[in-house]
């Protein structure tokens, strides 16, 4: 069972980026998945989260909403984030996770993808 981003990079501020994290190994259609984040100094946060399955509509974090979206493509089994409007406070390393649907607590997780955004 494998999550693999990809996607970061340097950008100015008010630019876009998309990320993109492909699961593989297993079938994902009991889960959620969701991208998080970590700056420099900063505890882990949540960004974003979306049901394999439309049974719910994703969510986001109050800082990204409007901005940013989570959505996902169920035949080459990847979700991405578009990020739109892009701050220097946004800058940090991404991560996406997924949890088992009545999982509380994400328990795959990918390796992370820097994004950096300059001012």
């Amino acid at each position: 069972v494998q999550l693999q981003a990809s996607g970061g990079g340097l950008v100015q501020a008010g630019g876009s980026l998309r990320l993109s994290c492909v699961a593989s190994g297993r079938t994902f259609s009991s889960y959620v998945l969701g991208w998080f984040r970590q700056a420099p100094g900063k505890e882990r946060e949540f960004v974003a989260s979306i049901s394999w399955t439309p049974v719910s509509s994703p969510r986001y974090a109050d800082s990204v909403k409007g901005r940013f979206i989570i959505f996902r493509d169920n035949a080459k089994n990847t979700v991405y984030l578009q990020m739109h409007s892009l701050r220097p406070d946004d800058t940090a390393v991404y991560y996406c996770a997924g949890r088992y649907r009545t999982n509380s607590d994400y328990e795959i997780w990918g390796q992370g993808t820097q994004v950096t955004v300059s001012s």
